[in-house]
């Protein structure tokens, strides 16, 4: 379903589950960046009522998202810590084509958090298949059903308003491109490391 390339090595939750606190800092961060570029998005194309209206409920329940996350950390006696920088992202953002018509630019930013929210999900169901923590493990499984929802909204939009922009073709690109990036990650307490 969600196309990706490369699958989360297994491996990965065992570094997860060695470092709870740090995953559950950066999941609640996501959160927050997420529910922030949904807001980025109405600023960018406030006379959309439709993307207007999608991501302002988008944004609400991501910044839920990050209240499960924060409560979650609460009761385990664990604090937030801060922010750490993600360097998947990072490294995604570098493939979005700068300049070019402005429905080239609304497809790129609508694929980017599309594949951002497929790589989630894909993560929170390894975690939900491979963790310990029978909490963590359903805690992420039913996360992982949103992800996909949001994966899902976000093709809808840029196939939507691409229009002129050969949306099936530069989501190949982006699938491509992000096979590259995650080959380099994995070996870090991140969602997305």
């Amino acid at each position: 379903m969600l196309g990706l390339k490369l699958p989360t090595d297994p491996r990965w939750v065992n570094i997860i589950e060695e470092n709870i606190n740090e995953i559950l800092t950066d999941h609640a961060y996501c959160e927050m960046k997420a529910a922030s570029y949904a807001m980025s998005l109405i600023m960018k194309y406030p006379n959309n009522s439709e993307i207007v209206d999608q991501m302002t409920e988008l944004s609400r329940e991501e910044m839920t998202h990050f209240q499960m996350v924060h409560k979650l950390i609460k009761e385990r006696g664990l604090k937030l810590g801060k922010e750490k920088k993600d360097f998947y992202v990072h490294d995604l953002m570098k493939f979005i084509k700068r300049g070019g018509s402005e429905e080239m630019v609304l497809v790129d930013r609508l694929l980017i958090a599309a594949m951002i929210e497929a790589r989630s999900c894909e993560r929170f169901l390894t975690l939900s298949e491979n963790i310990k923590d029978k909490e963590l493990s359903k805690f992420y499984y039913d996360l992982m059903a949103s992800e996909a929802r949001h994966y899902t909204l976000f093709l809808k939009l840029a196939k939507k308003y691409g229009v002129g922009v050969d949306v099936d073709s530069r989501w190949k690109e982006f699938l491509a491109e992000e096979a590259r990036i995650i080959a380099g990650y994995g070996n870090d307490k991140a969602v997305h490391g």
